[in-house]
């Protein structure tokens, strides 16, 4: 099966992903180990896209645990790279966690190979749009992964992530994805709980990623368009996706995780305010609002939200047939209760380990061990739920999981701009229009699929 050109079938994709996590052959691809032998000691780490994330996951990554040592860097643009390189000497200053000579620091848009080859196992941390096609290469060089959710923007790079996840498989490489919450006590908790039928079946749901508004556009009036449009990438729908599919992705995640399924519809509404829409912002809607429908007619509500002076709300909520669970994303709380109204169970999480940190303790121990995790699947599953909710709220259509899934529509007028055949003096992938404004989907006329 091609994942890249065959139309697919819901039923398809689940039977696909599930011959994949179980790690049968799907074709005749070159069959390798991994670099790193199980029993070593020292993990050689590359950071591949050195912004906010990959500072944060670097960090991350080194605080889990001893005899591991960052030795290579990738970014497309030098400062972005010398930003990061210089909190982490500081916080590693008395460690030798941190050793990356010159020569190890790789700027350009293929610097990300160079960086690779001299690890066992690769952070990436780019924007989205690059995901797919690094992902590919770490998976071919056959080192262990660690990449930032989502998967991808579109659908064409979900199906692009699946292809190489074959070969992963087969590889027996970990890839752990950050969907943190997958390792998060007070998750894992809620979910062994309701696994246990502490609150029966699942009925319903409600899901809320809501806080402050965007910030302006950061800019320097030397930058080209393109460079606009990448450090800004979670107002441009062809480098992010949007809201939903950056930040209520984990909120959704947890709903696919605890239902156990995927939805096989979606339809919602979204926008952005007038005031919002001006020369200094991007493309993304300030608000939207999706109904996901799951087998069994379970249906849950999505809310997205980013808009000042507002409530804030990160959290998600389910009924079940015998109570209910409460639990906030960025909060200690999760609750289950019956009815009416008595707690059946709440989780304390203080003294709980960070699920940051956690993820990457639990990939260099399966690394280590000879054991593999593999997220890629699961992880795969959630960010093409996330882009069946955000082609909903952009189109204003109901839409199917096969119709999403099968789509080659991307969010940019050059259709055959891929991750690779992007460069410096690439144009920029969208454009401002007469009033110097970006394009915003608009529902009833944007085309999703």
């Amino acid at each position: 099966m091609n994942f890249r050109d065959n139309k697919l079938s819901r039923r398809d994709f689940v039977k696909a992903s599930s011959i994949t996590a179980g790690g049968l052959l799907l074709g005749s691809l070159p069959v390798g180990r991994s670099a790193f032998a199980a029993g070593n000691d020292r993990l050689k780490i590359a950071l591949i896209g050195c912004g906010d994330r990959g500072t944060g996951a670097a960090a991350n990554a080194l605080d889990a645990g001893e005899d591991i040592q960052l030795v290579a860097m990738a970014d497309i643009y030098e400062e972005r790279l010398s930003g990061c390189y210089n909190i982490l000497s500081q916080r590693y200053r008395n460690s030798d966690k941190l050793n990356v000579p010159e020569e190890h620091k790789f700027v350009g848009f293929d610097a990300y190979k160079k960086a690779m080859e001299l690890a066992d196992v690769v952070l990436l941390t780019t924007p989205t749009f690059w995901r797919p096609q690094h992902f590919e290469e770490a998976v071919r060089m056959g080192k262990h992964i660690f990449m930032e959710k989502p998967v991808a923007v579109d659908a064409r790079g979900v199906r692009r992530v699946l292809q190489s996840a074959r070969t992963a498989k087969e590889k027996q490489l970990n890839v752990v994805v950050g969907l943190q919450r997958r390792y998060q006590n007070k998750y894992r908790e809620l979910h062994k709980r309701i696994q246990d039928g502490q609150i029966g079946d699942i009925t319903s749901g409600t899901i809320y990623w809501m806080e402050g508004e965007f910030p302006d556009l950061t800019h320097n009036p030397e930058w080209p368009e393109l460079r606009v449009q990448i450090v800004n990438q979670f107002q441009f729908l062809w480098a992010s996706g949007g809201q939903v599919l950056d930040q209520l992705i984990h909120n959704i995640d947890v709903a696919n995780w605890f239902i156990g399924e995927h939805p096989v519809s979606a339809q919602g509404m979204g926008g952005r305010f007038e005031s919002l829409t001006g020369k200094n912002k991007g493309q993304f809607y300030d608000h939207g609002f999706i109904e996901y429908t799951y087998p069994n007619e379970v249906v849950v509500a999505a809310q997205a939200r980013r808009q000042a002076n507002a409530y804030n709300r990160v959290a998600e909520e389910f009924m079940g047939t015998r109570g209910s669970m409460q639990s906030h994303g960025f909060g200690s709380d999760g609750v289950l209760k019956n009815h009416q109204g008595s707690i059946l169970y709440s989780h304390d999480s203080s003294g709980d380990p960070s699920p940051y940190v956690q993820e990457h303790v639990e990939l260099f121990n399966a690394i280590r061990s000879g054991n593999v995790i593999d997220n890629t699947v699961r992880a795969a599953h959630t960010t093409m739920t996330a882009i069946l909710g955000y082609m909903a709220t952009y189109s204003g259509q109901n839409l199917t999981w096969e119709e999403a899934l099968n789509s080659d529509v991307t969010f940019y007028p050059q259709h055959s701009l891929t991750p690779e055949n992007v460069g410096y003096d690439t144009e920029a992938p969208v454009k401002r229009d007469e009033n110097g404004l970006y394009p915003v989907p608009v529902p009833g006329v944007t085309q999703v699929v």
